[in-house]
Parts: structure tokens; C-alpha cells; sequence
């Protein structure tokens, strides 16, 4: 069963009671293509590449006006309480795919568009463009999910994540802080 609406509402205060800074990265997923998922311990981006192995780079849902991949789109994060909210059959339901969670505020008032993040030796610029949560979402999570991220009363909670650009080529891994840079 999906979580409801009155269960995500509910759970609002807790889910923006997030740390805003210092938070440790978890989860890490590779996207190789549709529906495919491989969790690792470390990932390595770079900005003309994003992340090696993505299916950014050959099959981007977001292009620039050339085809090209949108820079904006490289690395998605999304927070660890919506995920375990919504996440509820984990044997049965693939994980959504974001490059890391981690138990922090994405809010656009704590990480506004532009902000920089360091993690691990990586630098990431948080994107204007605004995640609104595919069909897949929907599917996965439910009608209820899909709906709760994308109200308009909430969309600058940002509540199905963020996307980021790589500003500056590294590697992060697994427990690796997300830090607001000034």
C-alpha cells in the first residue's frame, strides 16, 4: 500500500526539521540505463561527463537546444525522509534512482539556485531546473506521492529533490558530508 496524502502532510514538519547543512551522503546509485540501478560506495563526476556509465550522457530526458544533455540534470539527491516516507516496499519497488540521499533541507531557501555543495572532493551547483518526479514516481509511490511534490504550495520545498550541475570534477563516496559552500 502507498502512503497517503494525510500520512505525507503529516509528516511535513519532520521532513523540513532536516539539518541545512553537513549532512552525510548515503545510498549511492549509478543510472547505466531505464530502469537499471547499481549502488556503489563511491562515484566519480566530472563536468563535460557527469557521472561515468550514466545514461545521462546518451539518453538525457532533459536536452539543451543542440540535443546535447542538459548540464543541470548530472546528479539528482533527494532527501532521506521523503525516501523513507514514501519508499515503503523495498523488496518490490526499485529505489527512484537519485544519484545519493542524504538527511538534509533541499529547500530552495536553504539551497537556492546556484548554490554550491561540496561532497568529497566534488563540487555541485544546485540547478534551476525543478524535479517534479516522473511518471515512474507516480507509478512506484503512488498518486498521493506524486501529488504532495508537485502542490504548488510546496514546490520551493522541493520536496522530490534537486537536481545539480558538476561544478568541479571529484569523487564522493558513502557517509561523505554534503556541505553548503559560501
Amino acid at each position: 500500500m502507498h502512503v497517503t496524502a494525510e500520512e505525507l502532510d503529516a509528516a511535513l514538519p519532520h521532513v523540513m526539521a532536516a539539518p541545512k547543512d553537513r549532512a552525510a551522503i548515503s545510498m549511492l546509485c549509478l543510472r547505466p540505463g531505464y530502469n537499471q540501478r547499481h549502488f556503489v560506495d563511491e562515484i566519480t563526476v566530472t563536468p563535460e561527463g557527469g557521472i561515468p556509465g550514466e545514461r545521462w550522457s546518451s539518453r538525457p530526458w532533459l536536452q539543451l537546444d543542440d540535443g546535447s544533455a542538459h548540464p543541470g540534470i548530472q546528479v539528482c539527491i533527494l532527501s532521506k525522509r521523503v525516501l523513507d516516507l514514501v519508499w515503503r516496499h523495498r523488496e518490490e519497488v526499485p529505489h527512484p534512482g537519485d544519484t545519493f540521499i542524504v538527511d538534509m533541507d533541499l529547500s530552495e531557501e536553504n539551497l537556492p539556485v546556484g548554490q554550491l555543495l561540496q561532497v568529497g572532493s566534488a563540487l555541485l551547483r544546485v540547478s534551476d531546473v525543478f524535479n517534479d518526479g516522473c511518471v515512474k514516481w507516480k507509478t512506484r509511490y503512488g498518486v498521493a506521492a506524486k501529488d504532495w511534490v508537485n502542490r504548488p504550495e510546496y514546490r520551493a520545498l522541493r520536496l522530490r529533490g534537486i537536481l545539480c550541475s558538476v561544478a568541479q570534477a571529484g569523487r564522493f563516496q558513502t557517509g561523505d558530508l554534503m556541505i553548503k559552500k559560501q
